[in-house]
């Protein structure tokens, strides 16, 4: 099961973003596990999360969906900032 990172901006604020439950409703079913948040010290506005994911392949496809839009809308996410990098057993 890859761990990835997702960081990005917020447009709202980061105890917005911090409390939201979206995170939880969007990936809880697809099994995804060990959801951890990170905020920039040096810029709030920029934020990330961890999460190990059981099926990349479900996950993308999520995203690319309306209810990620939506969670991301409601969060404050810059769409345009997002960058998704995966974990790598080199």
């Amino acid at each position: 099961m890859p761990t990835i990172i997702g960081y990005h901006d917020i447009s709202k604020g980061v105890n917005h973003w911090l409390t939201s439950p979206k995170r939880k409703e969007l990936f809880g079913p697809l099994g995804i596990t060990n959801i951890r948040t990170f905020v920039d010290p040096q810029n709030p506005k920029r934020v990330a999360v961890m999460m190990d994911v059981p099926d990349m392949d479900k996950l993308t496809a999520v995203m690319q969906g309306k209810a990620a839009a939506d969670a991301m809308a409601y969060d404050g996410v810059v769409p345009e900032s997002l960058v998704i990098v995966v974990e790598s057993k080199g």
